[in-house]
């Protein structure tokens, strides 16, 4: 096949499709694998996505034969952000990890490509993945393909760029406080954060920042996003928890009928923080359309200590980035200061140096407060419908590259434009951002749907019905269309 035509392959079919054309002869991995490279080095200049390439390795995979996989011959790129493959470097957005190199592979990266995926590359995250914005000292500012002057979001803005630009149809993200749901919206991507236990995070340990943390995806599609998650989901060795999953698995639920829902919709944050207008408006638009389908949608919210829960949320971040830091600033010997830290991150890493063991438990003991308030409140409700996002995508540099006398101006900043995601990463429920939404100047706009824990099975349901009813497809970011 034409160069061309395989290029405009990885715009126009999602992975599933592109799995289908290697399996029936129409196309190889190698022309694939050549094929995204190509694109990605075209379009990472203008937008500045990719972090590591592995384009050798990746090549040297297909030589060796892929395994017969469900997903063999598909482009994968991983976030650069505490996900290793053995001898590659891992520097997670930061100065202070410039030149770390894996020891071991991720159990996540073993599972992709044990459905043959190649993996050919690593996508930019913002220092430690502490921002909603993908800017970094050590890589740059990450773009948005649907306008550069604004963000593409964060932490997982590199691979949602690189989706959203139709380099491949799909890549790996993360998710701390919003991390894959929040890049979904900035970019006009579907992207579901999983329950935690759901995905692999090991071995190095199996969770992050006290259980806040889960690894999953950014797609166009749906039914990549639960094939994806049929290859990768389960308990790993050591795990302290798992979700339990579907007899019939993840993809098999895309198309089924949900069923009748009660909707609980939400246009306020728990914190009363404002919202843009646009963002109501395509969060009352959705159900609208949700009421439309047959389901029951009714304003209603739980009542959550936002206060308590940002206080708590602080706490375990701050605390782990701090641990993490010390030690690889011991490790290196090296002193840790701005020259290797960026201003927000210091911050971070102040304000964990002051907890102790017991500022500690008593975060843990608020947050699993929180995640029992909610998990009563959705007795009554199959679902929570809000805004993904507070505001519309924000201009490169408003929440990314702060002086030090600013941490608190950021935060108020950050939290107001990211109000609606971090609360379901305390409680562990799945939670998805949906691309329903344009606003009037261009930019995507997403809406989330959150489940109880361990129900990705039901919003799998809903998020295929709602793209057969208001298809996304069409709409593409102008480099993906170029």
């Amino acid at each position: 096949m034409a160069e061309r035509g395989v290029e405009r392959l990885l715009g126009e079919r999602d992975a599933l499709g592109l799995a289908a054309l290697v399996k029936a002869g129409e196309v190889s991995p190698a022309e694939l694998l050549e094929a995204a490279i190509a694109r990605a080095e075209a379009l990472d200049p203008q937008f500045n996505f990719m972090a590591q390439r592995h384009y050798d390795r990746a090549r040297a995979a297909i030589a060796r034969g892929l395994p017969d996989g469900p997903l063999a011959g598909v482009p994968w790129l991983l976030k650069d952000l505490n996900t290793y493959i053995e001898g590659e470097l891992t520097e997670n957005g930061s100065r202070l990890y410039r030149g770390n190199r894996a020891t071991q592979s991720s159990e996540l990266v073993r599972r992709i490509e044990r459905v043959g995926m190649v993996i050919f590359g690593k996508t930019t995250t913002p220092e430690f993945g502490l921002t909603g914005t993908t800017e970094s000292a050590l890589c740059g500012a990450t773009r948005n393909p649907w306008n550069p002057a604004h963000i593409a979001g964060g932490s997982s803005g590199g691979a949602a760029v690189a989706v959203a630009a139709g380099v491949l149809p799909a890549a790996h993200a993360t998710d701390g406080g919003g991390s894959i749901r929040i890049p979904a919206s900035c970019c006009g991507l579907f992207g579901l954060k999983p329950s935690r236990g759901r995905v692999p995070m090991g071995p190095a340990r199996t969770e992050g920042w006290g259980g806040l943390s889960a690894h999953h995806a950014v797609t166009h599609s749906v039914r990549d996003s639960a094939a994806i998650l049929d290859a990768t989901h389960g308990i790993e060795p050591g795990s302290r928890y798992g979700a339990p999953a579907p007899a019939e698995g993840f993809l098999a639920q895309v198309g089924r009928d949900p069923g009748r829902l009660r909707i609980a919709l939400m246009t306020a944050p728990p914190s009363g923080s404002p919202v843009d207008p646009e963002c109501v408006a395509a969060t009352r638009a959705a159900a609208r359309l949700c009421e439309s389908l047959g389901h029951i949608v009714e304003e209603a919210a739980p009542a959550i200590d936002a206060a308590a829960f940002g206080q708590a949320s602080f706490v375990l971040i701050g605390a782990s980035v701090a641990a993490d830091v010390e030690q690889r600033a011991a490790a290196i010997g090296r002193a840790v200061g701005p020259d290797v830290l960026e201003p927000i991150t210091l911050g971070f890493v102040d304000y964990g140096r002051h907890t102790t063991g017991m500022d500690f438990a008593r975060a843990n003991a608020t947050v699993q407060e929180i995640a029992v308030t909610v998990a009563r409140f959705m007795a009554d409700y199959d679902v929570i419908l809000s805004p993904t996002l507070g505001t519309l995508p924000l201009e490169i540099g408003v929440i990314g590259l702060t002086p030090p006398s600013d941490f608190e101006t950021w935060g108020r900043l950050a939290s107001t434009f990211a109000s609606f995601t971090g609360v379901y990463n305390g409680t562990g429920q799945p939670s998805m951002s949906v691309p329903l939404g344009m606003s009037e100047s261009g930019l995507p706009i997403g809406v989330m749907f959150t489940a109880r824990y361990a129900e990705e099975a039901l919003l799998f349901r809903l998020a295929a019905q709602l793209e057969t009813a208001a298809p996304w497809a069409c709409r593409r970011a102008p480099a993906r269309a170029g």
